[in-house]
This record gives structure tokens, C-alpha cells and sequence, in this order.
């Protein structure tokens, strides 16, 4: 991927809990769409990491019990050997090179090929995964010049842009660019009209609309969100 110079960065703080790995999974993953397309992040993080191995090698080794490596070891001989060998063999399909490495799990070819679902006229998604923490983790995709309604969010959203560009309030997001949203935003994201406009999108908690009959629909988005919540455990 070409990276390039972005105008929208994840906080430095959120990639301090990146490189130390305590980030849920669905925020990672857009911090790693991020990385793949800015300089200035990928230093940042190379030298966060440089701090943090030299910090690990001031600590002082933990000590082992004599009795705890004796029954680790009796563990690592009691594996089945031929249950091992019996492993089925994987094989992984290259994705399309413009899909970001951290998703490659998720999507086999490329974004074309996806199950994508109607949200809006403007509008479809396929959603990738559920993060332990409820969080839904999903691709957005809006057509040339298409909008979404006006709305805000019961939780914090974090968007990558992944193809295409969008604007709203705010400005104009290009590829690449890290966007967080929380309750407090209001914003009604446009698609510019030279093509469709792929985002990565993480949301803690559902969207409530915010134009004065699309709000109608606010009880059904935070029911279905909960029932979504629900079926995972």
C-alpha cells in the first residue's frame, strides 16, 4: 500500500495501548488499517516499541517454582504426537493487495465480493466480527455522492477510510484517515462523487438518528444492537 500524509491520527495515546498491546481487538485493527497508509504513525509506533523493549529489559526475570516447570514440561510431553501430525494443513488465499493486512482474515478476495447488505439507497455494509466487548466491527460502503442521515452515537466510533473519501461537518476525510466520533458529534457523512467511499467502521454502542423522522427509527437501531449482543454469548 502507498503510504502517504494524513490529516486525521489516532491519539498518541491510543497508540502507546497499541504498541503495548492492550487495546480491544476492534479498536487494533483500525489503529493497523491506519498504520498501513501513514509515515508519521508508523515512527510514532516504531519508537513507542523502542521504549517499551528498552522498559522490558530493566525488569528483572520473574522466578519459576521448581514444581511449576516440572509440570509444565510433563504438559509439553503429554501431547499427542499423532494427533499433531493429524492436523489438517491450511492453506491462506492472498487477498487483493489494496485490502489491509489486519482484515485479509476476514475478507477472502476482495471488497467486491463481500456479502454486502442494503442499509440505505446510498448505502451498504457487511459486518466482519463482534469484539469481546460488544463492539461491532464492520465495512461501510456509501456510492459516489451518496449520504448518510444526520445522526450521533450511544458510543464512541472509530472509522478508517479505506478507498474513496467522504466529508461532513468537520471537513474532508481521505484515505487513510483515522476518525473518532462519540456522543457529542453530530455529523451527516457525504461520499464525494468520484467513487464509492469504503470505511472500516467500529462501533461501541448503536446509532441514534437525528433528523426529525428518522429519529423515529432510534428504539428499533438500540433494540436490534442489544439482541446482536445477546446472540453472541
Amino acid at each position: 500500500m502507498i503510504m502517504r500524509t494524513l490529516n486525521k491520527h489516532p491519539a498518541y495515546e491510543l497508540l502507546a495501548s497499541y504498541s503495548a498491546g492492550s487495546l480491544p481487538l476492534s479498536q487494533a485493527l483500525c489503529v493497523s488499517a491506519h498504520l498501513e497508509h501513514c509515515h508519521s504513525c508508523t515512527r510514532q509506533l516504531q519508537q513507542l516499541n523502542h521504549v517499551g523493549s528498552e522498559l522490558m529489559q530493566e525488569l528483572k526475570p520473574a522466578s519459576l517454582s521448581s514444581d511449576l516447570k516440572t509440570r509444565l514440561f510433563d504438559s509439553l510431553d503429554s501431547l499427542d504426537e499423532a494427533a499433531l501430525n493429524a492436523m489438517p494443513e491450511t492453506t491462506t488465499k492472498q487477498s487483493d493487495p489494496s485490502v489491509p493486512r489486519c482484515l485479509q482474515q476476514f475478507i477472502v478476495d476482495n471488497y467486491a465480493d463481500l456479502a454486502w447488505k442494503r442499509v440505505s439507497t446510498d448505502i451498504h455494509s457487511v459486518e466482519l466480527c463482534r469484539d469481546a466487548n460488544g463492539a461491532k466491527v464492520e465495512l461501510l460502503k456509501i456510492k459516489p455522492g451518496g449520504s448518510a442521515s444526520q445522526h450521533t452515537h450511544l458510543g464512541d466510533e472509530y472509522t478508517v477510510i479505506l478507498e474513496g473519501s467522504f466529508s461532513d461537518e468537520s471537513g474532508l476525510y481521505q484515505q487513510g484517515d483515522f476518525i473518532v466520533k462519540d456522543s457529542r458529534d453530530r455529523h451527516k457523512p457525504v461520499a464525494t462523487l468520484d467513487k464509492p467511499c469504503i470505511c472500516l467502521a467500529v462501533t461501541e454502542g448503536p446509532i441514534q438518528f437525528t433528523g426529525f423522522f428518522t429519529r423515529l427509527l432510534n428504539p428499533l437501531l438500540r433494540r436490534s444492537y442489544a439482541l446482536k449482543q445477546l446472540s453472541q454469548y
